[in-house]
């Protein structure tokens, strides 16, 4: 097996040939005809016990040999692309040449393509951090009290917008009941939005006991698509109320949610964290203003391939996050009626980013001479092995060194760019 030609041709794309030597093919040629003549019936001859000349001469001369050269293919191209030094991404396509004495084949695909990443020091980018606010502590604080409210029964107004009011209601369109429009004793918070807009604000002022009509319309997006846009009567009773009681804010509150002593220590605490939060965010706005300005400067003919593979990549990932869910793919296309390709449509754009980011910052890694040592890619084991709770030595049967060190370079050429990129007011 041996590299015959090979050339980079436009747009990042490759043709080479290559060979397979006669001897290689006979083997596989035969181990093509064992694996075949199990199932093979030829008059004469019981099943699977025909000479392989004899099923040639029945079949015909070429009977086996699209099975033997595609088991040839894998190790000969492989073998021909180290020699020619491509980094081939996608799905080549083969072709027979010549298959006088050795096998000749042509392979046309694409390769990792050239790329050129200029001024990439001193990107300039806004960083703008939030300053906290009172009124932001106060409502965190008011959703810790709300962890601990209790629910008092409300017998001495109307129902307002917070209550929870316990109900029962039947929908009518058009004068008849519809099926899934019935209810009995069913809790329902008013202003959560959990029903059809506007019947929440129709309970609102009721009393206990009352009974009257909520009077609402469908939207037209509805899931039903029966009672899509379609005007409906809820016969509707009004069985009890309850309400929120919000704990006081005041140190013994402080001491109940949090390790402080003092309502004034955990404000405090509060804010530092939101402090740190909205740090973070900006943080991260900075970094992915600084990426779309690197990747204004990358010049590259990038192949399709590359950016259908890592779109397939986004959809794994999704199917995986459904998957510890409950869900999967195939389920949830049923259930919305979003197609694969909507979804690949949807993951396109970010896929295209991600695959740009990373020939920029590969470049950059090289440019600036990168390195990541042993002790490095040693820790990054551990951390992925603690992650996911996974032994070491099972980590690095899944994923190669060369694979962690890419990995790695990349973080690295990220975190030279960003530390090399200027902060603008």
């Amino acid at each position: 097996m041996s590299l015959i030609k090979s050339e980079l041709t436009e747009k990042s794309g490759f043709y080479m040939e290559f060979s397979v030597s006669k001897d290689v093919y006979e083997k596989a040629e035969l181990a093509a005809y064992k694996k075949m003549v199990k199932n093979v019936t030829v008059p004469g001859f019981r099943k699977g016990k025909a000479p392989k000349a004899i099923i040639e001469k029945f079949y015909g001369k070429g009977v086996f040999f699209e099975d033997a050269i595609n088991a040839c293919i894998p190790e000969a191209f492989d073998s021909a692309v180290k020699e020619a030094g491509f980094t081939v991404v996608g799905n080549p396509s083969f072709d027979l040449v010549s298959n006088d004495g050795d096998i000749v084949l042509k392979a046309t695909g694409f390769v990792k393509p050239e790329v050129t990443v200029e001024g990439y020091k001193g990107i300039e980018a806004e960083k703008k951090v939030e300053e906290v606010t009172d009124e932001q502590v106060a409502a965190e604080l008011d959703r810790a009290r709300a962890r601990l409210a209790r629910t008092v029964e409300v017998t001495d107004r109307a129902a307002e917008m917070g209550d929870i009011a316990n109900i029962d209601f039947e929908g009518f369109v058009d004068g008849v009941a519809f099926e899934g429009g019935k209810g009995e004793g069913h809790d329902l918070k008013l202003g959560s939005g959990s029903f059809i807009p506007g019947f929440e604000d129709q309970i609102a002022g009721k009393n206990v006991g009352e009974e009257f009509d909520v009077n609402v319309t469908f939207p037209e997006n509805y899931g039903a698509a029966e009672l899509a846009g379609k005007a409906a009567t809820f016969k509707t009773k009004l069985n009890a109320l309850k309400t929120e009681e919000l704990p006081e804010a005041d140190d013994d509150f402080a001491k109940d949610v949090s390790e402080f002593d003092t309502l004034d220590e955990y404000k405090a605490d509060i804010k530092a964290k939101l402090a740190k939060k909205n740090e973070e965010n900006a943080d991260r706005a900075f970094e992915n203003a600084v990426v779309d300005a690197l990747l204004e400067k990358l010049t590259a003919e990038i192949p399709e391939p590359m950016f259908e593979a890592e779109t397939e990549n986004f959809l794994r990932d999704y199917d995986n996050r459904l998957r510890m869910q409950g869900l999967d793919l195939t389920k949830y296309t049923q259930y919305t009626g979003v197609s694969l390709d909507d979804l690949r449509a949807q993951f396109r754009p970010n896929a295209e980013k991600q695959v740009k980011l990373r020939l920029a910052l590969e470049k950059i890694a090289a440019l600036e001479s990168l390195t990541v040592s042993e002790e490095e890619i040693e820790a990054e084991y551990t951390r992925i092995s603690e992650a996911y709770n996974m032994p070491a030595d099972q980590v690095k049967a899944m994923v190669s060194v060369d694979d962690i060190k890419a990995d790695m370079l990349v973080a690295a050429a990220m975190k030279f760019v960003k530390e090399n990129a200027k902060v603008s007011e």
